[in-house]
């Protein structure tokens, strides 16, 4: 009847909940304030959440299924998501 909630899932799933909020309220700030110059500085301090928030919750996710991966299988998930991060990060 009622369904088991693994704690990396439902930890991950709260981090993203977490920064959807953040999300909505910075919108809200953004509407608030009804300046540009505010409105970017909002914007990047989210722009320096995000890949935390990804970071967190790749690493929720790994220690999760650490027992099911390879060694080769979890250095290449750890290489894309620095591919990822350094594409974010690169100007």
């Amino acid at each position: 009847m009622f369904a088991i909630i693994e704690k990396a899932v439902l930890g991950m799933a709260l981090l993203r909940v977490l920064s959807g909020s953040l999300e909505i309220f910075a919108a809200y700030l953004m509407f608030r304030f009804n300046e540009i110059d505010k409105a970017l500085i909002i914007n990047s301090t989210l722009a320096f959440v995000g890949p935390l928030v990804l970071l967190a919750t790749t690493a929720i996710g790994l220690f999760g299924v650490a027992e099911q991966l390879s060694l080769k299988k979890f250095f290449f998930i750890i290489l894309g998501v620095g591919f990822i991060l350094y594409g974010i990060r690169s100007n």
